[in-house]
């Protein structure tokens, strides 16, 4: 969860510093990501084949491009706010799509989620950058679906790698367009430390722990601890970055990330909320973190 929080972390920084512009970040984040899972693959599997396919890989660097652009302008806990409830409101609603019912607390826990979201960009003097709020929200869908596409692979290591190495011909073509328009974006050294640590490290090692782990973990518990993110992140953000908690962050932290909480816990105690809300059994949590 501390990797998965650190992609906000460095992101923003990196960003924020005027080390590396978003497009450059991107591509670099993308890159380091590919090689670094491309090696573990063929190390730990004895094979340098990967799996993956570029519908996936179009949601991957859909995430990843917004994820950098949103993060000119957000602080790091409230962009990791935005893309995990965004994430999780796109899971649940493919669910309600595909004919899954919801009981009354998961539904409360929904629309408080969902409520959370909408308090925390209206506009105000608190509201977070409109667009940036948008191309976040817009990060969030794309990884839920990029999650949804994903669910029940035979080796999530390997899919994700190849979706890794798919998304980067993107990454450069997004690059190309940036440049071409006449937008100059820096890319000092500290700035592609940065990227590659958040590629590399962040991500790459993220999910390769994160896989690891999960076979040991029942899938509420898995979809309990990532609850933990946004937090880590907005104390990251205070004790590292220097920013400020605001109390419409800590409004909109309650309705969604409680939200989340009460939608999750109804599955472990159907006889108290009604029958839970389920995804395949294949494990729905696989590959939901960002």
């Amino acid at each position: 969860m501390v990797a998965f929080a650190a992609n906000s972390l460095l992101c923003r920084e990196a960003l924020a510093s005027g080390g590396i512009g978003a497009a450059s970040f991107t591509l670099i984040r993308l890159v380091s990501g590919a090689t670094f899972l491309w090696l573990l693959v063929g190390l730990r599997q004895r094979t340098w084949a990967v799996g993956g396919d570029w519908l996936s890989a179009l949601a991957l660097f859909g995430y990843a491009a917004g994820f950098s652009f949103a993060y000119v302008g957000l602080s790091a806990g409230t962009g990791a706010l935005l893309l995990f409830g965004a994430v999780q409101i796109t899971m649940i609603a493919h669910g309600l799509r595909a004919g899954e019912r919801l009981t009354a607390w998961q539904a409360v826990g929904a629309l408080a989620a969902f409520a959370g979201l909408v308090w925390l960009v209206l506009p105000g003097v608190q509201a977070p950058p409109l667009l940036g709020a948008v191309l976040m929200i817009g990060a969030g869908i794309a990884w839920g679906v990029y999650s949804l596409r994903g669910r029940g692979g035979a080796s999530p290591i390997r899919a994700t790698t190849g979706n890794f190495v798919r998304s980067v011909p993107l990454a450069l073509g997004l690059f190309a367009v940036v440049h071409v328009s006449g937008l100059q974006e820096p890319m000092a050294a500290q700035g592609v430390f940065y990227a590659v640590a958040s590629g590399a490290l962040a991500s790459g090692l993220g999910y390769a722990l994160w896989y690891a782990v999960l076979p040991a973990l029942r899938a509420t518990t898995a979809a309990t601890l990532q609850l933990s993110v946004p937090i880590i992140a907005a104390l990251g953000g205070v004790l590292l970055l220097g920013e400020a908690l605001t109390l419409r962050f800590g409004v909109a932290t309650l309705a969604v990330l409680g939200g989340l909480l009460v939608f999750i816990l109804s599955r472990l105690a159907p006889h108290d909320f009604g029958q839970a809300f389920e995804f395949s059994k294949s494990g729905d949590i696989r590959d939901e973190s960002p």
